[in-house]
């Protein structure tokens, strides 16, 4: 039996925000997830959600830029399941459900500042509040 690979970890909007404002929890989670070698995912709309100014946002820039995330492209597979997904659960918010599908394909944690809505959409989700 070989080692355990740690659990991958999904990024929400509300992570992202909360990385970029020096949030000491969220910065502490990345800094965990990176020490113990997980694979941190962010789906492309939740970094379009949260970027507004590069300029402005230096340690978001910089976490972008660094390699520690793999950013997952909001491609017709990507936008079709997450547009099916507010479909079956009657909600709009379709980078939440891009969230929701990337942590189910992945098996990963999702770490969120506004766990509600994740749960409507994958109530078996595994969720860390930031």
């Amino acid at each position: 039996m070989g080692a355990r690979r740690p659990r991958p970890v999904v990024l929400d909007t509300g992570a992202l925000i909360a990385f970029e404002r020096n949030d000491e929890r969220l910065c502490r989670l990345i800094e965990l997830a990176l020490a113990n070698g997980a694979v941190i995912h962010v789906p492309a709309g939740v970094v379009a959600q949260t970027w507004r100014d590069g300029r402005r946002q230096a340690r978001l820039s910089r976490l972008i830029g660094s390699g520690w995330l793999v950013i997952q492209p909001l491609d017709t597979h990507e936008a079709k399941g997450a547009g099916a997904l507010c479909g079956r659960n009657r909600t709009t918010d379709v980078i939440d459900a891009s969230v929701v599908l990337l942590a189910q394909r992945h098996g990963a944690a999702v770490i969120t500042s506004d766990p509600d809505d994740l749960h409507r959409l994958g109530p078996d989700l595994q969720i860390v509040e930031c």
